[in-house]
């Protein structure tokens, strides 16, 4: 067979890509496998250099490479189009054509476009399972692209289509894919960062393929509802026996239809995490692809309650083989997905019309049940500690946070919870992510919201354990304002349990011990000053109130009047602490740096409390 150039009056033998054409079409009716091999190589060179010329000269508007490299990729497209053009051609084609083709989308829109036509007419005609395994290969090749969107566009959308034509073991060629789609989005959207249209038509390629794993699940719950039905219909015309295989067969198909479904939800979820890290602060532009993901929920059975209970991600996780690393490593932000979720839901009521969600009902359900509303603050643990997250979406978790610990909520007792040492690894994780928010938030306001709900969440935990989980953010804390901040939370509990005269509480038989890790720190000797001035300040002032407080109800419920504690202070705590305060004071009373001139200042209040615990504890010792 002679290829006619039928774009223009040029021949074959002075048109190098249809010379190129030629000679892989020789090589195939000759079937000599080395030298059909080698032509589609050098049509891959060929390719890679013409896209490489369009990409370097685009900056410099050349518009003859351009109009050249359309006019080549216009060949091809009408090329593989053709009816006359042999299987055989268009398979050996289809290898390079997808990564090839796609490489000239760097350029412009335009280049996009005529690509993606060229991969929807393979996708057309090539064997599905193999353009998948083709298709994959080329995203995985993404990451060295720039204007990567341009580049993956066209991929995305014929791995949509691709997808569709697979007629058996769909759930495992899925698998397949959805590993490499997930690891080219993620790469991208770190590229294209403030490329807000870009990461939109992107994150709408994800949605589609999305759709296509929707479809062909519905096409599975058909085919099972159909094998399952098919007895019962038999039945009606003669005595039914149910062949074995058709039986195996249909719970084969059932297993797979529940896999695919769990699969689509950890893919959504995973997505909405993507666009929500990648433009969340851009509502106008979010908030259409997250009603978008929201649609699916519904038909992947995941509720916002069910999100924020964290099973349901233990349910959906679990479909997935232990051996299936690459999937599952490919899910590492599916909590962030579903508890990002809810928040969108809270955001807009349109999204949450979307999920076909009641928010008031959602917050109704969380307010009424502790272990719910448990389940809930550690699950937004995802949202706090994200570090990469916008603040305005921390902002609104904090607001949601609010809204199902306010008003008339339901508690337990104050004695221990049966069930409260399993929540407490999730619910510490969840105080830290908020802890972060109020050290490193740039907003005053934001960083009063974070510490209200700092306030809400520790008295949400049982009284029996709250100074537990006090005790074990001071110990984990690397921020000395923050130890300080605590030691004040712990001081108001002190004050409330006096006030009610329950000073038997947990914070005032074990008070001593929390002192002791700022005061006397568990490397020895004095605390490291002036770095820790806020922590040192606010420990002194707790030790203070508890000695105050003892003296004036003449008790000592906290056995720090018991005088083996109060020598025990006074030698290891105070006394080590004067002479370190004292000696930096005095090595830096005339310096006139204004650096060491605050530092200076924030050492008086220290010093002046310091003085007046010192003359507390040698009044009782005498």
């Amino acid at each position: 067979m002679e290829i006619k150039d039928n774009a223009g009056p040029s021949s074959s033998s002075s048109n190098p890509l249809l010379l190129r054409l030629q000679n892989i079409l020789k090589s195939i009716e000759s079937r000599d496998i080395s030298q059909s091999e080698k032509s589609v190589s050098e049509l891959a060179e060929f390719l890679d250099s013409a896209s490489e010329s369009v990409a370097t000269s685009s900056n410099s508007v050349n518009e003859d490479v351009c109009n050249n490299a359309i006019e080549m990729l216009m060949h091809t497209l009408a090329y593989i189009c053709s009816p006359s053009v042999k299987e055989e051609v268009i398979d050996a084609l289809s290898f390079i054509l997808p990564k090839e083709v796609c490489k000239f989308s760097r350029a412009s829109s335009m280049f996009s476009t005529i690509a993606e036509s060229i991969v929807e007419q393979l996708v057309l005609t090539c064997n599905p399972r193999d353009m998948l395994t083709i298709l994959c290969e080329a995203l995985n090749s993404s990451g060295e692209k720039v204007n990567a969107s341009l580049y993956l566009n066209p991929l995305l959308g014929g791995i949509s289509k691709v997808l569709l034509s697979i007629k058996r073991r769909q759930l495992e060629q899925t698998k397949v894919a959805i590993p490499v789609i997930l690891q080219a989005l993620k790469q991208a959207s770190l590229e294209l960062d403030d490329e807000v249209e870009n990461l939109e038509n992107l994150f709408g390629r994800a949605i589609d393929i999305a759709d296509s794993i929707r479809t062909i699940h519905q096409k599975l719950v058909c085919i099972t509802f159909m094998h399952l039905t098919a007895p019962v219909i038999l039945q009606n015309y003669s005595t039914c026996h149910v062949d074995p295989i058709l039986m195996c067969s249909s719970q084969q198909e059932d297993v797979s239809r529940v896999k695919l479904r769990a699969l689509l939800g950890l893919y959504i979820l995973q997505i909405m995490a993507f666009v929500s890290l990648s433009i969340g602060d851009r509502s106008p532009n979010c908030l259409p692809l997250v009603s978008q993901l929201s649609c699916f929920f519904h038909h992947c059975q995941l509720s916002y309650v069910s999100l924020l209970s964290g099973s349901v991600m233990d349910n959906l996780t679990g479909f997935i083989e232990e051996d299936d690393d690459d999937v599952q490593s490919c899910f590492s932000n599916v909590e962030l997905g579903a508890s990002l979720s809810v928040i969108w839901g809270y955001i807009s009521d349109d999204v949450a019309q979307s999920a076909k969600e009641d928010l008031g009902a959602v917050e109704n359900v969380l307010r009424h049940d502790q272990t719910k509303r448990w389940r809930a603050i550690g699950m937004l643990k995802h949202i706090f500690s994200s570090a990469d997250l916008p603040w305005r979406l921390k902002e609104h978790a904090i607001d949601f946070l609010f809204c199902i610990t306010e008003g008339d909520i339901l508690r337990g007792s104050d004695g221990e919870h049966p069930d409260f040492l399993s929540f407490l690894p999730s619910l510490f994780a969840a105080l830290q992510g908020i802890q972060m928010v109020i050290i490193y938030s740039p907003d005053a306001p934001l960083r009063k919201k974070a510490y209200d709900a700092l306030k809400r969440v520790l008295a949400d935990i049982p009284t029996s354990q709250r100074f537990d989980m006090l005790k074990a953010l001071v110990m984990h804390s690397n921020s000395p304002s923050m130890t300080a901040i605590l030691l004040d939370c712990v001081r108001e509990e002190m004050r409330r349990e006096a006030n009610q005269r329950a000073k038997k509480g947990p914070f005032w038989r074990s008070i001593l011990e929390l002192v002791e890790l700022v005061l006397r720190p568990s490397k020895g000797g004095p605390p490291a000053l002036p770095e820790e001035t806020d922590a040192v300040s606010s420990a002194l002032n707790l030790y203070r109130f508890v000695l105050i407080a003892e003296s004036r109800g003449n008790t000592n419920y906290s056995r720090v009047l018991s005088e083996t504690n109060l020598r025990k202070a006074y030698k290891e705590w105070l006394l080590p602490l004067r002479t370190l305060v004292t000696s930096i004071l005095a090595e830096n009373k005339n310096d006139c740096d204004h650096l060491v001139g605050d530092m200076v200042c924030g050492l008086y209040p220290v010093e002046v409390v310091l003085y007046r615990c010192i003359e507390l504890v040698e009044a009782k010792l005498k």
